[in-house]
């Protein structure tokens, strides 16, 4: 759903007292040590406290800042749909007492900047993906992970505040950014290989979870843009835009059926089995990063898993 992950009030201020509950905890990056017999302290630096709206965020946060950031990951379940969250106190109490928080923006995750104005902090910083990449509030599509332009950019910022917060460690972390942004060239031959060998190749999604990685490919998405919104946004798709989505399986317009396993209904089992029956096959795709993988090795295997059923006429439904 476009709008993706609710609110959910929390009765009887249960947000509020989740709040109140860490008021005056520090925040800082260093605590003192000292020794028993009244030796000189010893300044040492704890972690930054970091708070990811979204697991894919949270991975690249980690790979940056290393051992100096402490990472809390609000959306990390696979096996669930992403539109149903609903904040916990829990989810306050981290947001509350974070230093750095990530998010993604464009509707998807609006909870995010309600807990903030609920524990305001005006030292805490917050990445917004929307605004590190420019987009305005009505673009069509949030899933802005699956863009291969978008992490480097994301971790620019991430460089850019861990830095202010802990100055000492800056070139760490630009090391560690370089690192990270080279990881991400073998997807990006992938993806390069894929659109070369097979390209305008048709496929088919339920909604659109890796447009913007299906677009870098040079593949074609012959589904309506009104079914995949329809779907996306929880609402049922026109009955016209439904006969479409099922002739591109019936008359076998399509070379692959990308569909998303974390968002699943009547509508999107019916498509999956009438894709299965017309021997297309099928590939699956997330929203959350799946268990075992880091955000580069994810978007490769989806990558991969795409030229398999292109090439071999391969279905890979789940990721490991």
């Amino acid at each position: 759903m476009k709008n993706g992950a609710k609110f959910a009030a929390l009765a009887g201020g249960t947000l509020g007292l989740a709040v109140a509950g860490i008021a005056g905890c520090g925040t800082g990056s260093e605590t003192t040590a000292s020794s028993q017999n009244g030796a000189a302290s010893v300044t040492v630096s704890s972690p930054i406290q970091v708070v990811a709206a979204e697991n894919e965020y949270g991975n690249v946060i980690s790979q940056i800042g290393g051992k100096y950031v402490h990472v809390t990951s609000i959306m990390s379940d696979p096996n669930t749909d992403p539109h149903t969250y609903e904040a916990s106190p829990q989810t306050a109490k981290a947001i509350a007492s974070a230093q750095l928080v990530v998010q993604n923006g464009v509707g998807y995750d609006d909870f995010m900047g309600k807990l903030e104005s609920a524990s305001p902090n005006a030292k805490r910083k917050v990445i917004d993906v929307q605004t590190v990449l420019g987009l305005p509030n009505n673009t069509p599509n949030p899933h802005l992970w699956y863009k291969p332009t978008t992490m480097p950019q994301v971790a620019k910022a991430i460089v850019k505040d861990l830095s202010a917060l802990d100055p000492a460690q800056a070139s760490y972390f630009t090391k560690n950014e370089k690192t990270f942004d080279q990881s991400l060239q073998p997807w990006y031959k992938e993806l390069a290989l894929v659109k070369k060998e097979f390209p305008n190749a048709p496929v088919a999604t339920t909604e659109p979870v890796a447009d913007y990685m299906l677009q870098a490919a040079g593949t074609k998405n012959m589904t309506p843009w009104a079914f995949q919104a329809a779907v996306m946004n929880g609402t049922d798709p026109a009955p016209q835009d439904v006969t479409l989505q099922e002739n591109l399986f019936k008359q076998h317009k399509v070379k692959v059926f990308l569909y998303n396993q974390q968002v699943v209904d009547t509508m999107t089992t019916s498509l999956l089995n009438l894709a299965k029956q017309n021997h297309i096959p099928v590939v699956g795709v997330y929203e959350t990063m799946p268990t075992g993988y880091t955000y580069q090795s994810w978007m490769l295997d989806e990558v991969k898993d795409l030229e398999k059923a292109l090439k071999n006429h391969v279905s890979t439904e789940r990721l490991s």
